[in-house]
């Protein structure tokens, strides 16, 4: 198996030697080797130390040669340098020994790793006589210094530099006695720098101190029988040390006599190895440079790279079509094939040094553009930013091809590339560049569209086909938006035009309101205490327009069982702990004439009983909506419904309306309908929309017309050892799939985003806040128009505490989503606290520079202690104690508002 040595990799530059690094072939690696779970597809550690290369200046003409030749003159038309990120694995070992001290009670066991990084030991112990293989802390006097506790069954240990002569760059030394009660001491290894977990077979190493636990497959430094193990036990080199005490197998000791076992217990050392395999980021770099050779009017484009191995360029030619790729007239250049008459493949000659490869181009001067891609090894390709790279021959074109806004999507084979544009390209061919890309769009939005206006094909299609397509739809809508947006600021400024921008036709849909809407949450926990809160309210709204806000969320306004209205129980009683129902009337149109949309807080999942039934389970309602059992979901146990099985979650307090009854849903659309035409309502938030299907959702929206809807899809997110995963895909997924059943109607609060957001800030890793296609990773980033964005609220904050935003770092998740897009929500505590002035200019900056739901993130930085990230081109802002500054060029930026680890620069 081929092995890498990590310290070559700290000089790897296009213009120092580097080594050769071979991928390894996963099929070589041993049965027993170690699950490796990438829990950070995006590396925020680096190994690499990269440099940009110096210019090289290419003044040859002849397609043969191999290196440039000062011998005629040319015209620079392009020079670029692009960097190529790449991840190689690497093999290690994990070092595991345990030796006796200094006494004889005492034993002390080491676990080292001779890969760099930063490693940290997450162990844990089970004690004699514990049912199960639960993990449990050990005591204090066995944890090393520097150790944490994590929760109530877990430690975590960083790992030091190592001083012994295994080899092991880092280790970590635990001590413990054997006359304790420990039975076995469990641990996995985690790399920090990259958030990976290295576990055993799949499962926790485990060193048992015990006979017991023998058996157990992930055990490590433990024997049945010395003879049993064959040969030098595969290829661990395992070196284990005879005892002359008995082994495992001791007669009449088992789990079920503890005592005997510890009484029993013989220690024996051991030194073993395992096998370990890391992905490294690698800094590779591409210099490209095209030329006009005035003598004989060609083209030449060299090419050279750092990459090691075969590179291979996959390439063609354009002439008055960029999008069109056609095979060049010959010569062509040594090591050169035709690839199925519709490109050519150049292998690149490796340099003089051995390190690194380039190559010479010649073209016809009708060329207009050289499209290509590279192979290294054949096996892995690289792009730029999911498209192929364009190479300009004239001054006159874009420099990064028409298809790098076409498809904004980032193939899970593709790497980024920087591109740095020389100059912009004039203003006639920046329209016809935006006439190609909305032309473009257009055209999938009409294929699309063939499928829905065709009502056999949309039929025979299935529900998650129908909605792809019409979220795919949205998408490009959104992208044709923006750029119509973008090309209002492109025409010159003449003496017939207006200097004004645009003002651009607003759309309502109750999933999204106008887009531009800032949300704040008008309660907390406490709010129904005083008994006037509408009342209070009332003093407020005019500040509250004043500050930038569009929409107020009221809290719950039926009576309930609880006070702050989320057990309902006579629906048409608007007479609550918060005032009665013409206060509510009066704070509604005070808001209206302020400005302020009203989002009412429809608790429709569930309702308390006013009567028991013969066998004495409430679930007999009163009022008007007097029902009976049959709107009771059937499935619920505590309430004996004799509806149809509920369509989510069961909320055990209180029954569960069966929402798939036609009365019930007649009933609830008259309801809707009654708050919106009587009582003034705008919108709803929904609670706990995981209890019923989004489809009903969609019925009881399309009855009221809301102006603007969302709801409160809560659930966990995932987790490992504790600790937050990286990819949260599938917690994400699971809100848009109920965004979806709703048919859009309807936005949802993205958990998903604050989730995150707590361990970025808790853990200082902001490499977190960009998912593996360099996107946002919450709901936001998949389908910014429905995610409504928060970082606290009536149940994570206030008195409650469910689930508080680190605290101090407030701001920070601010500055975060009142510059992304999504609809932003603000909680009422933050609003009036001292964060006021600080929110107050946030949202004056998203104001100003038109930020709406569906604007365009460019995530520029995501390191461990900064992220950054241009919105619209209007906007640049970072989060974190870490430096950026936006990148300088023709845009120039001045700051709108700082704070704490917190920036935002407006462009000029």
């Amino acid at each position: 198996m081929p092995t890498v040595a990590i310290e070559p990799l700290l000089h790897h530059s296009i213009r120092q030697p580097c080594p050769r690094i071979n991928p390894i072939n996963p099929r070589k690696l041993l049965p027993f080797s170690l699950n490796f779970s990438s829990r950070a597809a995006r590396i925020c550690g680096s190994y690499s130390s990269y440099g940009r290369s110096k210019p090289l200046f290419v003044t040859a003409c002849s397609a043969t040669s191999t290196l440039p030749v000062s011998s005629q003159p040319t015209e620079i038309v392009y020079s670029e340098t692009f960097e190529l990120p790449l991840v190689q694995k690497v093999e290690g070992k994990i070092c595991i020994s345990l030796d006796q001290g200094k006494d004889g009670d005492s034993w002390i066991l080491k676990v080292g790793c001779t890969l760099p990084g930063k490693w940290v030991l997450h162990w844990g112990v089970n004690y004699v006589g514990d049912v199960g293989r639960e993990w449990d802390q050990p005591p204090n006097e066995m944890r090393p210094p520097g150790s944490v506790a994590v929760k109530d069954y877990a430690i975590e240990t960083p790992l030091t530099q190592s001083s012994s002569s295994e080899g092991c760059l880092h280790e970590v030394t635990i001590d413990f006695n054997c006359h304790s009660k420990i039975a076995a001491i469990n641990f996995v290894l985690k790399d920090e720098e990259t958030g990976s977990w290295y576990q055993h077979k799949g499962m926790d190493f485990v060193v048992p101190l015990v006979d017991y636990l023998c058996d157990d497959e992930n055990v490590v430094g433990m024997k049945k029988e010395f003879d049993s193990w064959p040969g030098t036990f595969g290829q661990l080199s395992n070196m284990l040390l005879e005892s002359d005490g008995p082994l495992c197998n001791v007669e009449g000791i088992d789990e079920a006599s503890p005592e005997l076992a510890l009484a029993n217990r013989i220690l024996e050392g051991f030194y073993e190895e395992q096998p370990i395999v890391k992905e490294v980021p690698v800094s590779n770099s591409l210099f490209v440079s095209a030329r006009k050779c005035s003598e004989t009017d060609k083209n030449i484009v060299f090419l050279e790279t750092d990459l090691s191995g075969d590179v291979v360029v996959h390439w063609g030619a354009c002439r008055d079509n960029p999008m069109k790729w056609e095979v060049p007239e010959a010569p062509h250049p040594p090591n050169t094939e035709v690839f199925k008459d519709k490109a050519l493949r150049t292998k690149l000659q490796t340099k003089g040094d051995g390190f690194g490869a380039n190559g010479l181009f010649t073209l016809d001067k009708e060329i207009t553009g050289f499209p290509f891609v590279l192979k290294v090894n054949d096996q892995v390709w690289l792009n730029n930013r999911g498209n192929d790279f364009f190479i300009p021959l004239s001054r006159a074109q874009s420099v990064g091809g028409p298809s790098d806004e076409i498809d904004k999507k980032v193939s899970s084979e593709s790497f980024s590339g920087s591109v740095t544009k020389d100059e912009d390209p004039p203003i006639e061919n920046q329209e016809i560049l935006q006439t190609t890309f909305t032309d473009g769009i257009i055209k999938e939005i009409r294929k699309l569209g063939t499928d829905i206006t065709s009502d056999t094909k949309w039929k025979r299609k299935s529900k998650e086909a129908q909605e792809t397509i019409l979220q795919e739809i949205e998408k490009l809508a959104a992208e044709a938006y923006s750029i119509y947006r973008s090309s209002t600021t492109t025409f010159p400024v003449e003496a017939d035009l207006e200097t004004e921008e645009l003002e651009i036709p607003t759309e309502i849909c109750s999933g999204t309101g106008s887009g531009f809407e800032i949300l704040c949450q008008g309660f907390n926990w406490e709010s129904h205490k005083s008994g006037r809160w509408y009342m209070e309210l009332l003093e407020k709204a005019s500040e509250l327009s004043s500050l930038g806000f569009t929409v107020i969320w009221l809290p719950p306004p039926t009576e309930s069982v609880s006070p702050e209205g989320y057990m309902p129980k006579d629906l048409y009683n608007l007479n609550s702990r918060y005032g009665t129902i013409d206060e509510l009337k009066t704070v509604i149109k005070a808001f209206h004439k302020v400005g302020i949309k009203v989002l009412g807080d429809a608790v429709i999942n569930h309702r308390c009983a006013h009567f028991k039934n013969q066998n004495g389970i409430w679930n007999i309602f009163g009022g008007r909506l007097n029902w009976d059992d049959r709107a009771v979901v059937a499935d619920d146990p505590h309430f004996q419904g004799r509806g149809n099985k509920s369509s989510g979650d069961n909320f055990h307090a209180a029954p569960n309306i069966d929402h798939s009854q036609d009365f019930v849903r007649n009933d609830l659309k008259e309801w809707l309908r009654w708050l919106r035409k009587d009582i003034g309502y705008d919108g709803w938030r929904l609670d706990f929309v995981r209890g019923f299907w989004g489809g009903y959702v969609k019925d009881y929206i399309d009855s009221s017309e809301p102006y603007f809807a969302v709801g409160e899809y809560w659930d966990s997110l995932s987790y490992t050892y504790g600790e937050m995963d990286y990819d949260q895909d599938a917690h994400r997924q699971r809100i848009i799939d109920w965004v979806n059943a709703t048919g859009g109607t309807a936005g949802a609060f993205d958990v998903t985003t604050k989730g995150i957001l707590h361990s970025v800030l808790e853990r200082c890793e902001y490499w977190r806040l960009s998912d593996p296609k360099g996107k946002p990773p919450g709901v936001v980033g998949w389908w910014p128009s429905r995610a409504v964005t928060f970082i606290e609220n009536h149940d994570t904050g206030s008195t409650q505490g469910h689930w508080r935003f680190p605290g101090g770092k407030e701001m920070q998740g601010y500055a975060y989503i009142l510059t992304h897009p999504g609809t932003p929500a603000v909680f009422y505590d933050h609003i009036f606290s001292d964060y006021k002035s600080e929110i107050s200019a946030l949202i004056s900056v998203r104001n100003r520079n038109k930020i709406s739901c569906r604007s365009l993130v460019k995530i520029t930085k995501a390191d461990r202690d900064v992220y950054a990230a241009v919105i619209d081109d209007k906007v640049a802002m970072k989060i974190g104690p870490g430096h950026y500054e936006p990148p300088s060029g023709p845009q120039q930026w001045s700051v709108a508002v700082e704070g704490r680890d917190y920036k935002v620069w407006e462009s000029k």
